[in-house]
């Protein structure tokens, strides 16, 4: 066997945070398929990406192993009860990682997942940078209008003028406020812990909100939604959101300025489909198996870090979707995010 080219098929004994960080490193590896995972407590939150992942999860340690065949059972159960059973009962080509192998194996996950987490924060702060003309300009409207009113208050004497314009500053102002608090909202670090059910037709409405700052999307852009009465899907609302305005920004850029952007939902087997359509360009055949590959772009130089898609895509797989996109040059491209449905016992 070709050990260099061969799948390793694995089984995870626990699904706390140890086995859900082997879960999310095992489950981006082309090379890996968790074929079975476990735990005592059914509500394990290993379980339940498991369950979103589409792979087998059972109460039952034992009978997962004799039920799928592994090649790799990897312990972090810290049971050391369950350690001897499985020499007894693991099928005679696996191997068993436990006990500090299964912890060094642990800490190597955890260790990824702090990288992926800080390379997020650092791709949506790239991401506000694009913005930040936009938003400047956003900002200079009200922010001319109080300037102007104010100054026309110092000589002002009609006590119902003076009433008009102190409510468009006040208007004014909070405006500024809202888009400050959009910004921070957007640019707070996000925890992994923070779940939520996200409405994906009220996500899609903020992404655009967001790249509707950028100073490229003006009127000729067309905006038409085509959104489903669609169910709440559970995850990071904060990532979830840079995920769509992530490619809602790359549709804008795409088309230049002029087109139809075009968002539609909709619900089927328990799942939610998200589309995000342009009619820029399209994407070159040769590019498609590489858009999601880190540090791949057709950007010019010093306007894009190549690391968008990728993030993109690496989210939705830690929320159980997955990310495809379709494309024909000249008739623009059509991203597609299917994520699983919030499931209520």
């Amino acid at each position: 066997m070709d050990l260099a080219r061969s799948t390793i098929r694995v089984i995870i004994l626990g699904a706390g945070k140890g086995g859900t960080a082997l879960l999310e490193l095992f489950t981006r590896s082309p090379d890996v398929e968790v074929v079975g995972m476990t735990d005592l407590n059914p509500d394990a939150p290993g379980l339940r990406l498991a369950k979103n992942l589409g792979i087998p999860t059972t109460t039952d340690a034992l009978a997962l192993i004799a039920e799928r065949r592994a090649d790799l059972i990897v312990d972090v159960t810290g049971d050391p009860k369950l350690g001897a059973q499985l020499v007894q009962h693991k099928p005679p080509r696996a191997e068993i990682l436990g006990g500090k192998a299964a912890l060094l194996i642990w800490k190597l996950a955890q260790h990824e997942q702090d990288l992926r987490d800080q390379l997020i924060q650092a791709e949506k702060l790239a991401c506000i940078g694009t913005l930040a003309s936009g938003i400047a300009h956003e900002i200079n409207n009200p922010l001319y209008t109080i300037t102007g009113l104010s100054e026309h208050l110092r000589e002002e004497t009609r006590p119902e003028v003076i009433r008009d314009y102190v409510e468009d500053i006040i208007k004014s102002g909070r405006r500024i406020a809202d888009i400050v608090q959009d910004l921070n909202a957007f640019a707070r670090r996000s925890h992994r812990e923070e779940q939520c059910n996200v409405n994906l037709n009220h996500t899609l409405d903020e992404a655009v909100k967001m790249a509707a700052r950028r100073a490229t999307m003006v009127d000729q852009i067309k905006v038409v939604t085509q959104y489903g009465d669609v169910p709440p899907v559970r995850g990071n609302a904060d990532e979830l959101l840079q995920v769509f305005v992530n490619l809602v920004t790359n549709a804008v850029q795409a088309m230049e300025g002029q087109g139809t952007l075009t968002l539609s939902t909709s619900s089927a087997n328990g799942f939610v489909f998200t589309t995000i359509k342009d009619t820029g360009p399209g994407i070159p055949y040769n590019n498609l198996n590489q858009i999601f590959d880190p540090f791949f772009t057709t950007k010019e130089q010093g306007k894009g870090t190549g690391l968008g898609l990728h993030i993109v895509r690496d989210i939705v797989i830690q929320h159980g979707g997955r990310v495809t996109v379709d494309s024909t040059l000249g008739q623009g491209a059509t991203f597609t995010v299917k994520l699983p449905v919030l499931q209520i016992p």
